[in-house]
């Protein structure tokens, strides 16, 4: 894959960031107002109760030189006072009542209390400097990223071309053959640093960005600098791998915009947002609280523009670049999902069937190592031939990690030890499929011990407790 952070001019991502975003040296740098800055100061004294210049600089991740403008403008106002020294013989500051009484105004709009946010304007070339769409994937890359997993050349290539489109993805297919886990394996191929703000500030209000749940933070040494002498990259800006964010059925409209809680005086930001720069999965499409339709006519703009228009509420506006790798992944056909229109800006549509004999073989054998036990091929014969052969059940990829997985936890119980047999599949197997009820037959690990001789597995007699009313699986 070409180095995304490494472009032809030979500078490299963190190189290109730090022209764009240096550390400031004077409130105007950080292209926010004093107002804005004093008021987030004062949260914090008001928070802490006292703070010394390096705390102030560590919680609003601002160099000392602008830290000591916000001060003085603080000092002539009579809202801050020096109580004295502390550590090191750094003064200490705290509130005075008239700065408690502004404050306590100040936090009845706006609750936030975090680093100091980010302007929207210099978000904006941010997002565009760090696209995710920079990088090229070749068929060595993406053979690399899926080696762990059972897919033909023929779809690895079809992902590779798609993932180098620049649009949006769908993957589709009947459940359980492998679209989420391949889904949630795409980031490998993008797996690089990034810088995410704490927060921006659209106009007067503050929208967080930075989230530890989703935002995988790196340790950058070149810009671990002491905060007091403003060098390297704006340290409000936190280094990060590129993010991955997957949501399924729980997804609704109001996580797709931005959001503002009246309780806590707070903004959220959209999910996509939090996602910029990196990949956004949006699984089990069909099955969210919304109609698909009001879902994709939400997708509809920035698929088409690559700018994403959000509402901030009370008539504000904003937009901000597009830039995910958006992934949708469905049971459904998607003909019933969308309509022409808006499949047309998707662009590819991959199809996920289920696996020949051959490649469940090789699934098979993946588990059987992941899981330390001996592949048998007697073992896997008799789960073909005894089981899927006489119900008709597909071959389905996740069927190999199920069916291993409770044949083991049954030979746990039973045995304490050892590696499943053929009775310990055809448990699993009736426990795994949604079970008719018949008039007669048999349970399927009732014939495991008579056929284990013949496909040469090592069956023990039945246990106690074994259901014997007849089913056949579906």
């Amino acid at each position: 894959m070409q180095d995304a952070n490494e472009q032809a001019d030979g500078a490299t991502l963190r190189e290109r960031v730090q022209r764009l975003a240096p550390s400031p040296r004077c409130i105007a740098d950080t292209g926010l107002g004093e107002t804005l800055l004093a008021e987030l100061l004062c949260k914090h004294l008001l928070d802490a109760g006292a703070l010394d210049l390096p705390r102030m600089a560590s919680r609003l991740r601002l160099p000392g030189i602008v830290l000591d403008e916000v001060l003085n403008g603080l000092r002539q106002d009579g809202r801050i006072e020096v109580l004295g020294q502390g550590q090191g013989q750094t003064l200490r500051y705290g509130l005075t009542e008239r700065g408690r009484e502004a404050t306590r105004d100040a936090l009845q709009r706006s609750g936030y209390l975090g680093p100091a946010p980010f302007a929207v304007d210099a978000y904006r070339s941010l997002l565009r400097l760090q696209t995710v769409h920079a990088s090229r994937v070749d068929r060595q890359a993406i053979r690399e990223a899926m080696r762990d997993v059972v897919l033909s050349d023929d779809m690895l290539d079809r992902l590779g071309v798609a993932l180098n489109s620049n649009r949006a993805l769908m993957l589709y297919g009947p459940p359980g053959t492998g679209k989420t886990f391949i889904a949630s394996r795409l980031i490998r191929l993008f797996e690089e640093a990034i810088w995410v703000p704490h927060a921006i500030a659209i106009d007067d209000a503050i929208v967080p960005i930075y989230d530890a749940q989703i935002h995988r933070r790196l340790e950058d040494d070149a810009t671990r600098n002491n905060l007091l002498l403003g060098e390297g990259i704006d340290r409000r800006l936190a280094c990060c791998l590129r993010p991955q964010l997957r949501v399924g059925g729980e997804l609704g409209m109001d996580q797709l915009d931005i959001r503002h809680d009246p309780v806590a005086r707070l903004f959220h930001a959209p999910l996509q947002l939090k996602a910029a720069n990196g990949l956004f999965v949006i699984d089990d499409l069909g099955r969210q609280r919304m109609p698909p339709e009001q879902l994709f006519n939400r997708w509809i703009v920035p698929l088409e523009e690559r700018e994403d228009f959000l509402n901030l509420g009370g008539g504000r506006h904003c937009s901000l670049p597009f830039d995910v790798l958006l992934v949708f992944s469905t049971n459904f056909d998607p003909l019933d999902l969308a309509d022409g229109a808006f499949l047309r800006r998707i662009g590819h549509k991959l199809h996920f069937g289920h696996p020949d004999a051959q490649a469940f073989e090789r699934i098979w054998r993946m588990e059987s190592t992941r899981l330390h036990i001996d592949f048998d091929p007697a073992l896997l014969a008799y789960v073909l031939n005894e089981l899927y052969a006489p119900s008709g059940m597909p071959l389905s990829p996740c069927h190999p990690r199920d069916l291993l997985n409770m044949a083991c936890d049954r030979r746990r119980y039973f045995h304490g030890a050892g590696g499943p047999r053929c009775e310990d599949l055809a448990w699993a197997w009736q426990n795994y499929f949604i079970q008719h009820e018949t008039e007669q037959g048999e349970r399927p690990w009732a014939r495991a011990a008579s056929a284990s001789s013949h496909f040469r597995c090592c069956s023990d007699s039945a246990q106690p407790g074994s259901p014997t009313t007849g089913s056949t699986a579906v």
